[in-house]
């Protein structure tokens, strides 16, 4: 239903096809003669992130200050969907003071493997939990009259080669795994915008993919809203008007404009299908042109959000002899470069330029504890430094405790690349195993934005897992030190005890044209249930300074109610976690166990509770491809409850009746069914695909409009092979620095198709382009300067005559 036809029946052809297109990095096109104004769109996964100067979407160019919040992956180990409503809120409101109209997060991705490179973007491993955050996040956002944007649609996991990579992956595997949180954000808190991802999905780019655009996000889902393409993610405009995709970001020219209008008189997109995208960016600016004003911001009321979800979000994951919580007057070495240089955000787009940043050395200063020393302990870059190891343990000698500050480096983790591996730097460790040696108790805080190795975990008395805190922190780790904040952080992610222990690992990332999900629906948690293989800590632990019972577990076709009681001493909080696993023979294979429901309780000492926990349509279904439609199998299902998926102390039998009658697995799918997929076949993961699966190999040259530059290392031009080495040294030396260099990881992975989307060029240009990388050199360079000349004037024809028929600037 078009909801906006009279303003688009007064739109020339020219107009809507230019509305599908920026004007620049972060607005859309205006129509000034109609009363339609351009929509301000800003980074802001866990701040908001508006440029001045000279914008970039990487973050590189410098942003107005916004209070930085602790990222999606911290906020996720709270388990708390009041409280990510809460910073939704307060991005929303800050967005709004800023004039910001689309806020493009948040991001909620699958982690299918702890390496990848965008992992503290994201919420968890799990789309229950991953969803119903989002949703929060969403609600919140849209509180104060800005568009939310969740993000990347869809099935997006690797940071290599990201614009060209195409993600392999079954229908089922889709749809229960890597499909369900954006549903349950659609459905449950109906975001005005949506983001498409980079990569293809199944060989189609997902900006371009009716598939996932309009046949599940549209019509399946009831999605109203504008799909906006990353930036940089468009392809083909035509191809994505068609599909589904609404806007493309950001501004290539007028090139995207003119090949819908030529595809429109050529009869190759119907005016239909443009009318809706139309319709879709007007309904767009309408909702978020509903705000009367700009709402101020109490700036310190918002840093203490962020502290207290910095303490919500941190993990106590050992505490031997009880020695956190600090009390006061305890007599502390503080060690680790990280002390006084925080890992408390990642690199890339969502990088925020915060209003403040208190440090681990700062902030004990009112804490009570008495700062006896403090040394860095070893080198931020790595390099080995035998005299701050000394100095290290010097300092652990004079103290009562010991608390080291030890983090993934900032190199690791970044938009752009994915991490190199799940081990933190010998240095760190070195320090840290000389420091246990002097007897003094050692208390680790951990930064990073995901899990690491901890084979070093025997060294120290208590560890706590921060993940990246954001601006505040620092504070908000030293008042869960110190008992202010009982600990009630529970992983949104599992920690394996090695990187070899994860599905993934060998495979990720896909080096390959191709990502093959060969591990199904297994990733995870649910691969260690299925496997046996225990992690070092399970998903849906942590510790806290007091116990909890479960007790009185009762089932019934509508949910499960659960009595919890806190059994210690002092007020805390825990995540009551449902689980459900077949327990009857099944058509399908499945995970061990999958999480249906959870929720956050707060107790005094020696409160029980009775919990709820309602079954929803998501709780028994799963996909059944021979119906192409969602199905529940008829038998009996256990359910349990229990504080993390690694301890499930009650479980009951529930008969359900189902849709379809229970049947026999496909043998064909046996190393599923056995949880064997670290190794999938060939044959196996063909029969799961149902459908060859495609080369995943780069061919060889000539090269083409998606072709990453990388390739360039191939070309049949021994001088264009020389030229590549200009950048291959780049690259080399990017690597090489103490901070991410986006800008060239960029452009060395990127599609030759960047020529024309991210520049004033044209796709003429972009032509020459490759006919001088194919080794056609001399033609090429022929062709190029003419190129960029018609370009140029095609550009100020188009131009000019928008800005005659949209009024977009009077004379």
């Amino acid at each position: 239903m078009i909801r906006n036809a009279a303003a688009i029946a007064r739109l020339s052809l020219l107009e809507k096809a230019a509305l599908m297109s920026g004007a620049n990095v972060w607005q859309t096109r205006a129509i000034p003669r109609l009363g339609i104004r351009a929509v301000w769109m800003a980074d802001g996964p866990h701040g908001l992130r508006k440029q001045k100067g000279d914008a970039d979407h990487l973050g590189i160019g410098e942003s107005q200050p916004a209070v930085c919040y602790p990222t999606a992956a911290t906020v996720a180990n709270s388990w708390d969907e009041a409280l990510a409503a809460e910073i939704g809120a307060a991005l929303g409101r800050e967005a709004a003071a800023q004039g910001v109209d689309v806020l493009l997060g948040p991001g909620l991705n699958i982690k299918r493997s702890p390496l990848g490179g965008r992992n503290f973007e994201y919420f968890s491993e799990d789309p229950e939990l991953s969803g119903r955050l989002a949703a929060g996040y969403v609600r919140g956002i849209q509180s104060e009259g800005v568009a939310a944007t969740p993000k990347h649609f869809a099935v997006n996991s690797q940071e290599l080669r990201r614009l060209v990579s195409d993600s392999v992956v079954d229908e089922r595997t889709l749809r229960e795994l890597y499909l369900t949180a954006f549903e349950i954000v659609v459905r449950e808190a109906q975001p005005w915008a949506l983001m498409s991802s980079y990569n293809l999905v199944n060989g189609v780019y997902a900006h371009e993919n009716r598939h996932l655009l309009t046949d599940i996000l549209r019509d399946e889902w009831g999605f109203d809203g504008a799909v906006i393409s990353d930036w940089g993610g468009g392809n083909n405009p035509a191809a994505a008007v068609a599909a589904g995709g609404t806007v493309e970001m950001p501004s290539p020219g007028f090139g995207s404009t003119r090949a819908i209008v030529a595809a429109v008189e050529r009869g190759d997109l119907a005016l239909a299908d443009l009318d809706e995208r139309v319709d879709e960016l007007l309904t767009l600016v309408a909702r978020v042109s509903q705000r009367a004003s700009r709402p101020v911001v109490d700036v310190a009321e918002h840093h203490a959000l962020a502290r207290r979800a910095a303490a919500e979000g941190a993990v106590l994951l050992r505490n031997e002899g009880a020695v956190l919580p600090l009390a006061a007057g305890t007599r502390i070495a503080l060690i680790g470069a990280f002390a006084e240089q925080p890992r408390y955000q990642g690199a890339g787009s969502s990088i925020v330029n915060p209003t403040r940043l208190t440090t681990l050395r700062e902030a004990i200063a009112k804490t009570g504890l008495e700062l006896a020393a403090s040394a860095p302990g070893y080198r931020i870059d790595g390099a080995r430094d035998a005299g701050l190891v000394t100095d290290a343990v010097v300092a652990a000698h004079d103290a009562d405790v010991a608390v080291v500050a030890l983090a993934v480096p900032p190199t690791e983790e970044s938009e752009g690349l994915d991490r190199p591996r799940l081990s933190l730097p010998e240095a760190q460790i070195e320090a840290l195993r000389a420091i246990a040696a002097t007897g003094t108790p050692v208390v680790v805080v951990l930064a990073g934005g995901g899990p690491v190795e901890t084979p070093w975990l025997d060294d120290t008395a208590a560890l706590v897992h921060g993940y990246l805190g954001g601006q505040a922190g620092a504070e908000g780790l030293w008042d869960v030190l110190t008992g202010v904040v009982n600990p009630g952080g529970r992983l949104a992610e599992t920690m394996p005890v090695a990187l070899a222990d994860d599905p993934t690992a060998g495979r990720f990332p896909s080096d390959g044209r191709t990502a093959e999900y060969r591990e199904g629906l297994l990733i995870r948690h649910r691969f260690h249930a299925a496997s046996g293989i225990a992690p070092a800590f399970a998903f849906g632990f942590g510790l806290s300074y007091t116990t909890f019972a479960y007790s009185d577990l009762a089932v019934t076709a509508d949910g499960a109610t659960v009595t919890v009681t806190n059994t210690g001493s002092v007020a805390g909080s825990d995540v009551v976690q449902l689980y459900v696993r077949r327990s009857t023979p099944s058509r399908v294979y499945r995970p061990a166990l999958e999480l249906k429901g959870f929720a956050k309780v707060r107790l005094e000492p020696g409160e029980s509770v009775a919990v709820p926990l309602a079954f929803t349509d998501r709780t028994f279904r799963f996909w059944d491809a021979a119906s192409a439609r969602w199905q529940v199998e008829a038998g009996e299902y256990d359910i349990l409850v229990g504080p993390n998926s690694a301890e499930l102390p009650l479980v009951a039998t529930l008969g359900v009746e189902g849709t379809i009658p229970a049947g026999e697995p496909d043998p064909a799918l046996a190393e599923y069914s056995r949880g064997e997929v670290r190794d999938v076949s060939d044959a196996a993961f063909q029969a799961l695909l149902a459908r060859p699966v495609p080369a995943s190999v780069w061919g060889a040259p000539p090269f083409r409009y998606n072709t990453p530059l990388d390739q360039l290392r191939f070309s049949p031009s021994r001088l264009v092979r020389w030229g590549f080495g200009f950048l291959e040294r780049r690259k080399i030396e990017a690597e090489a620095k103490p901070h991410p260099d986006l800008d060239t990881l960029f452009i060395y992975y990127a599609p030759f198709r960047t020529v024309d989307k991210m520049t004033a060029a044209t796709t003429r240009t972009t032509a020459a382009v490759l006919e001088i990388a194919n080794g056609r050199v001399i033609r090429g360079l022929l062709r190029f300067g003419p190129s960029l000349l018609a370009g140029a004037l095609a550009e100020r024809r188009t131009r000019r005559r928008f800005e005659a028929v949209s009024g977009a600037r009077r004379r």
